[in-house]
């Protein structure tokens, strides 16, 4: 059974650092390109990034872009989203994904692997 589980999730105050790891079993995903979505309450699931199965090649949302880094360790079969200068606005529930495809997009619909989420609260 393939499962996605995220950590690192929390309370931080705005201005802050937190960083997310997910990490996937039942299958490796060295091939595979990973990502993060999020879902903050009362709006949809948005893209956050993604990375490219041998990690050279990232994507952002322009919202979080130069802000929060992805990173990934295919000997752990682990992702990573490091986010930095967190703001109010990016408190959601954060959801690894991982693709069939060995490059990443946007697009919810290219990933076919999620994870339960963990939620991420920003405070001011």
């Amino acid at each position: 059974q393939v499962q996605l589980v995220e950590s690192g999730g929390g309370l931080v105050q705005a201005g802050g650092s937190l960083r997310l790891s997910c990490a996937a079993s039942g299958r490796t995903f060295s091939s595979n390109a990973m990502g993060w979505f999020r879902q903050a309450p009362g709006k949809e699931r948005e893209f956050v990034g993604s990375i490219s199965w041998s990690g050279a090649s990232t994507y952002y949302a322009d919202s979080v872009k130069g802000r929060f880094s992805i990173s990934r360790d295919n000997a752990k079969n682990t992702v990573y989203l490091q986010m930095n200068s967190l703001k109010l606005e990016d408190t959601a529930v954060y959801y690894c994904v991982a693709s069939n495809r060995r490059f990443g997009n946007g697009d919810r619909g290219s990933y076919a692997y999620w994870g339960q989420g963990t939620q991420v609260t920003v405070s001011s």
